[in-house]
């Protein structure tokens, strides 16, 4: 293939020069380019020298790769990097892929660059769909790709998982059509739940906090420390009559869940909580779990360990939770379910503002039967005119 140059939407997007390795040496410096590409780490002068004059010209003369170094169109600095790689004619498909200078970011210039890319390579190459993909847990990737159109269609196993990260990465794709115009803004612009979302999960899993009865908890990430004391929760003969936590709850299992817990933080799905006393020991588990089908609507589900039982503390930690689900995450409708007779959790739930709204047949899930469920919930609005009692 011959090389092009695309100017579109305040960008030029050219062929890689010999005089851009320093600026590429520079950029790639950056924490966030290394955690979440694959460069060499360290990144060296000589590797992106041998990007810019080998790599880089070697794949357009072979018609496998297609990168461009992302450049302003009035002053032609360098603000990132854009291309198709993976290219395959016979089946008139490639994989896009994208990293913003740190110097460069809040411009959305990688998806500016992304819809010129994805444009020019319908329109000249006559593919037929370009793939996105990103390890779990990259939300300013994600976001890029929602603005550039593409749908993101689930989740798949990565070939080649980072050290440390995550073993997981979403997947999305981009047809003929769906490039939005230059300058549009679609349903991830600036402003919206997508874009908020993504600020919040993007970054390290947060911290709440509750007082009651005088004592300050902690809403934190559960890690290592917890497990101990979330075996013998679980062990617990009232959890185990009122919960599906395997029986008997080995270490196993609860190794498991905290997998779980960093996973669908980092997928954006759920913001799972420790509860920890002024001594940092754990008192209980609460989850905010976002429904898959309502970006407005999210569950609860907890756990309180025995010897913090009747001290109000998971009633605390659970108007915590909801607050910061409507007013960070932008939730309208947070519910709570418990097999019908699980006076406990009922209680919990009524202390924290849930207004019971009836009983449903059949609709939990207990050790492989269908029970009836209480189901309670509490509005963004209750905020405001005050959580019903």
């Amino acid at each position: 293939m011959e090389p092009v140059e695309i100017i579109e939407d305040g960008l030029l997007l050219r062929p890689w020069r010999a005089t851009d390795a320093d600026d590429v040496h520079r950029a790639c410096q950056d924490p966030d380019i290394q955690r979440w590409t694959t460069v060499p780490r360290p990144y060296l002068p000589e590797h992106a020298l041998g990007f810019v004059t080998g790599l880089a010209p070697t794949g357009w003369a072979g018609g496998t790769s297609a990168p461009f170094a992302v450049c302003a169109a009035d002053t032609g600095a360098l603000l990132g990097s854009c291309g198709l790689v993976a290219i395959d004619h016979g089946l008139r498909s490639a994989e896009i892929g994208y990293w913003t200078a740190s110097w460069a970011r809040g411009g959305s210039v990688a998806s500016r660059a992304t819809r010129a890319v994805a444009r020019w390579g319908f329109g000249t190459l006559g593919l037929r769909r370009i793939i996105w993909q990103a390890e779990l847990g990259n939300h300013a990737s994600r976001l890029a790709a929602l603005r550039a159109g593409f749908r993101v269609e689930g989740q798949l196993r990565l070939a080649d998982p980072p050290a440390g990260g995550q073993r997981d990465g979403w997947i999305g794709t981009l047809q003929p059509g769906e490039v939005p115009e230059p300058g549009a803004v679609g349903p991830a612009g600036p402003g919206s739940l997508a874009a908020r979302r993504a600020a919040v999960f993007g970054r390290p899993h947060p911290e709440l906090f509750a007082t009651v009865g005088g004592v300050e908890l902690r809403l934190r990430a559960m890690d290592e420390r917890d497990l101990a004391a979330l075996v013998d929760t679980c062990r617990d003969p009232e959890t185990v009559r009122w919960t599906s936590v395997p029986d008997p709850y080995q270490h196993t299992d609860a190794e498991t869940y905290l997998a779980y817990h960093r996973a669908t933080w980092a997928g954006g799905r759920a913001a799972c909580f420790a509860v920890a006393d002024p001594d940092d020991a754990y008192v209980a588990s609460i989850d905010l779990r976002i429904s898959p089908v309502d970006p407005g609507v999210a569950d609860v589900g907890f756990l309180t360990a025995p010897h913090a039982r009747g001290r109000g503390y998971l009633p605390a930690a659970l108007a915590a939770l909801t607050t910061w689900g409507f007013t960070t995450l932008g939730l309208a409708r947070i519910e709570w379910r418990a097999n019908v007779g699980n006076t406990a959790s009922r209680r919990a739930a009524e202390k924290a503002g849930f207004r019971m709204e009836g009983t449903a047949r059949a609709a939990i899930t207990y050790r492989d039967t269908r029970v009836d469920g209480w189901v309670g919930a509490v509005l963004a609005e209750d905020l405001t005119t005050g959580r019903p009692a």
